[in-house]
């Protein structure tokens, strides 16, 4: 990404605005992890999305006059030769301006004068602010806390919400995010295909997350685009498991949900394996339906067709499977075995905060995610690609991962070399 990039989502942005209204948006504030320690610190990505500043205790103010002309400003933390010492260098001035094209800036202790200054003019009706919280019980925000000293000091000011255009705007991906993309499909091949060459009955969970970290961190500091789902034999049915603390045992499945990041794009993959490099006979009957109803989703999934129709007819079409295979008693009762859809957007979060849309268009990526968890028989995994919706049809960008049986035990059976 350059700053091209970022004007130009910038631009939308302020297109989609109200004439006499102001933006501000933050990067967001550190949490308190014990007591001389905070947790690693994430920039909200729609700051992120905007600017292509990455760093704490930021804040973007943009103005449009009733001309539609636009001002714009970037605050920074401001020199701290001591905090600096002990956390690192902040970001400077100009190079906030080349990486983001803003090139007014401030420091953060301005930012509520200028607020002031603009807000008691009477020239701006509209506040657009990001606000959205996941659950109600999630911790305020600094846009929560400003909305607060907003409404007391400036009730004028009518609120707009700043989340929905941002959301519109991330769900159509440009040409330079779809090959950061690409070039993050890469290294998470790189990485899910080291666990299946050090795979082998004894492993604990912990070794194959660290053979996937230790592969990522050749390409740089940033680490797995989310925590790293790895697990073995009756953890797999756990399907957002952290613990890694399991053993696999000689027949158990291996199930990853992982991802790499690059150039602040994600994504999102899922392979299953026996752990000895082997499938048994009901380990790829199941896979076999997955991978199936995987390759079916992948020929039919076009511009035009309605977005809930992904999670719908892969429901209807691996019941279908199961039930021909004798697995399933009836294909009303898919749930016995698909426990989650999985068609969610990937883009600058791995579960992209995007307008859902009614139906699929060009340049949207999702994820096609087929799981299967036969609690009986001990077999839980899922398949998961990212789908690139093109003019005419979609592209598999994770198709470059083993996928099919013979592609998965021929990997396994080479060996894996550390390189640097």
């Amino acid at each position: 990404m350059n700053k091209e990039f970022y004007k130009g989502n910038r631009n939308r942005l302020y297109q989609q605005m109200k004439e006499n209204s102001l933006l501000i948006l933050f990067s967001g504030t550190e949490v308190r992890k014990t007591n001389d320690e905070f947790y690693p610190f994430y920039t909200n990505r729609n700051f992120l999305y905007l600017t292509g500043l990455d760093g704490k205790e930021m804040a973007l103010l943009a103005r449009k006059d009733s001309e539609g002309q636009i001002q714009e400003k970037i605050f920074l933390l401001p020199p701290d030769l001591l905090a600096e010492r002990w956390t690192g260098t902040r970001i400077k001035p100009d190079q906030a301006s080349e990486l983001s094209g803003i090139q007014e800036s401030g420091y953060v202790g301005e930012f509520e004068d200028a607020l002031h200054r603009l807000a008691a003019t009477g020239c701006y009706q509209h506040l657009y602010l990001d606000l959205y919280r996941v659950s109600p019980s999630d911790r305020d925000e600094p846009a929560h806390l400003l909305l607060k000293r907003v409404a007391q000091n400036y009730p004028y000011l009518k609120l707009e919400n700043a989340n929905t255009i941002l959301r519109r705007l991330r769900t159509i991906k440009q040409p330079c995010e779809i090959e950061a993309m690409r070039q993050a499909e890469r290294i998470t091949c790189e990485g899910i295909t080291a666990m299946m060459k050090t795979s082998r009955p004894g492993m604990y969970e912990y070794q194959y997350k660290a053979v996937f970290d230790y592969v990522l961190g050749q390409y740089g500091p940033q680490g797995p685009a989310f925590p790293s789902i790895i697990s073995a034999g009756q953890n797999n049915f756990c399907i957002h498991y952290y613990a890694y603390k399991g053993q696999a045992l000689d027949g158990d499945m291996i199930l990853n949900d992982v991802g790499a990041w690059h150039d602040y794009l994600m994504n999102d993959v899922s392979r299953g394996w026996p752990c000895n490099g082997r499938f048994n006979d009901r380990q790829r009957l199941l896979y076999e339906c997955a991978l199936n109803t995987s390759d079916h989703m992948f020929e039919i999934i076009r511009p035009g067709m309605p977005m809930k129709e992904v999670d719908a007819e892969a429901r209807r079409y691996n019941a279908g499977l199961l039930t021909d295979a004798g697995v399933l008693d009836d294909p009303a009762n898919i749930g016995t075995y698909m426990w989650h859809g999985g068609a969610h957007h990937v883009g600058f979060d791995v579960h992209d905060a995007v307008e859902t849309p009614d139906v699929i268009a060009p340049n949207m990526v999702f994820c096609v995610d087929i799981g299967i968890y036969h609690e009986a028989w001990g077999i839980g995994f899922r398949l998961e690609d990212n789908c690139l919706v093109t003019d005419t049809g979609c592209e598999n960008l994770s198709a470059i991962t083993p996928r099919t049986i013979a592609e998965i035990e021929d990997t396994m059976q080479k060996a894996f070399t550390p390189g640097f």
